[in-house]
């Protein structure tokens, strides 16, 4: 008689965790850890601990889409919260594999897909809860993508989260400057993206890194409202109206052709 996913022994899905390869979310699959020996420790548990709680803990009803999903973990932890649909998307088919995989073992209900953040439109539906969480810089064309995110798939919350490096101050900006301003340029609290030509920390698709405040004002010109800042890098967002500024008009496609790299 054949096992099924759910009734592996630890030793049968240690087997299957080792043959996805290498795991960037360290899962607890039944007391199996997928990545014990993360570099960054019982990651992303150990960051999950200091914006849980920034969420609510009843999602009953409510539908989550996970942009950049990869082994799944938020989306299983929304689910625990009673998540009435969870979508979790990526472009690495592995991570997909690995998130299917890990979801069968637990029995969560978590639908997978593989695509782009660029093409979330194709997805035809807005979600209660947007998870953006470690895929900013990884993208050539984060402004984009966070755009498209806010026009066609956020009803109402966005979980936003970036690494970032830099001044962690916040300059008080005039709207406007004349041609011959160029000393705020320097002030550490202007913000920043810090372009990644080659490699960051061995990875080739780290391309951009804002600062602080080049966070917040990215988000605040998508058109989202910042509620809660929990974490270092994580804000709570609600979605608004982007800022009545000239070029600031429906310009992007509602499928773009270009291609982002996770």
């Amino acid at each position: 008689m054949s096992r099924t996913v759910e009734n592996l022994s630890p030793a049968e899905i240690r087997s299957r965790v080792d043959a996805l390869g290498e795991w960037f979310h360290n899962i607890d699959l039944n007391g199996v850890k997928t990545a014990p020996n993360h570099f960054l420790g019982d990651y992303p548990a150990v960051k999950w601990q200091y914006f849980s709680d920034a969420i609510p803990r009843d999602l009953t009803g409510r539908t989550v889409l996970d942009i950049g999903c990869n082994a799944g973990f938020y989306s299983i932890e929304m689910k625990r919260r009673g998540a009435a649909r969870v979508l979790g998307i990526d472009e690495d088919p592995g991570y997909l594999e690995q998130a299917r995989f890990a979801t069968d073992v637990l029995r969560a209900d978590i639908e997978f897909r593989q695509m782009s953040v660029y093409d979330v439109a194709a997805l035809g539906e807005r979600f209660d809860i947007v998870l953006f969480l470690g895929v900013l810089y990884h993208l050539r064309h984060p402004l984009l993508a966070l755009d498209l995110i806010h026009e066609h798939v956020t009803k109402d919350l966005l979980v936003f989260q970036s690494m970032q490096r830099g001044s962690p101050e916040i300059e008080l900006l005039a709207n406007d400057y004349g041609f011959w301003e160029v000393e705020i340029f320097d002030r550490p609290g202007f913000p920043k993206l810090h372009f990644i030509e080659n490699y960051y920390s061995s990875d080739d698709t780290n391309w951009w890194i804002p600062n602080r405040a080049c966070v917040e004002a990215m988000l605040r010109s998508s058109g989202f409202t910042i509620l809660d800042h929990p974490e270092e890098e994580v804000f709570i967002c609600r979605r608004g109206e982007r800022p009545a500024t000239p070029g600031s008009g429906p310009v992007y496609p509602a499928r773009s052709p270009v291609g982002g790299k996770r």
